[in-house]
């Protein structure tokens, strides 16, 4: 007999089971905890936060749809729990540049690799500690729905599709968003490094 989804459990659980959500905790604790704890890098405020993830699903269940992937409704509500976070303490996480977009069904890309046609020679950013500084600013900086989909497709590979459903829009907008991202990104960053720069 195959393990219930995650959908099921969460189903049981709605029906009153007092095993279920403990088993989707129990499922997903440790992966929320390091998505999260990579943008705090803070281990209580990534406790806290992954707490808060789990209450909201267990006091949300009964709105979600059941026909749908809980995983990225799961780390959607993780991810903007963390960057609500990150804007009240006003801290700057370090962004690794080298992980593909987009999990297994993207087409292999990195986010270094969407900026290379807007930044002249963006792995410099790597390797520099102010450039990294500029990465952090830009990206805590940017509008809500374009961090989102950074979060979602680039820092923690979630696929496009299950972002579309999680978010409920086509695949099309993800893809246009995280477009739009990357070229406000690359925007943003060439404005502060060059601010910075200027004397």
């Amino acid at each position: 007999m195959s393990a219930p989804t995650d959908e099921q459990l969460l189903q049981e659980h709605l029906n009153g089971s007092d095993s279920a959500f403990r088993e989707i905790v129990q499922r997903h604790h440790r992966e929320v905890f390091q998505f999260v704890f990579r943008f705090t890098n803070r281990r209580a405020a990534a406790e806290d936060i992954t707490q808060d993830t789990f209450l909201q699903v267990h006091l949300a269940g009964a709105s979600f749809d059941t026909t749908r992937r809980l995983k990225p409704w799961l780390f959607t509500i993780a991810a903007n729990k963390a960057r609500d976070y990150l804007r009240s303490r006003s801290r700057k996480k370090e962004v690794p540049l080298d992980a593909q977009i987009g999990g297994e069904q993207a087409s292999g890309q990195t986010f270094l690799d969407l900026l290379a046609d807007e930044i002249e020679d963006p792995t410099g950013i790597l390797a520099d500690k102010e450039q990294a500084g500029i990465v952090r600013r830009v990206i805590d900086e940017l509008p809500p729905h374009l961090s989102e989909i950074l979060l979602l497709a680039y820092f923690h590979q979630i696929p496009y599709k299950d972002i579309a459903d999680s978010l409920e829009i086509p695949i099309g907008t993800v893809k246009s968003r995280l477009h739009a991202a990357v070229n406000r990104f690359a925007k943003d960053y060439r404005e502060c490094a060059h601010g910075l720069h200027d004397p």
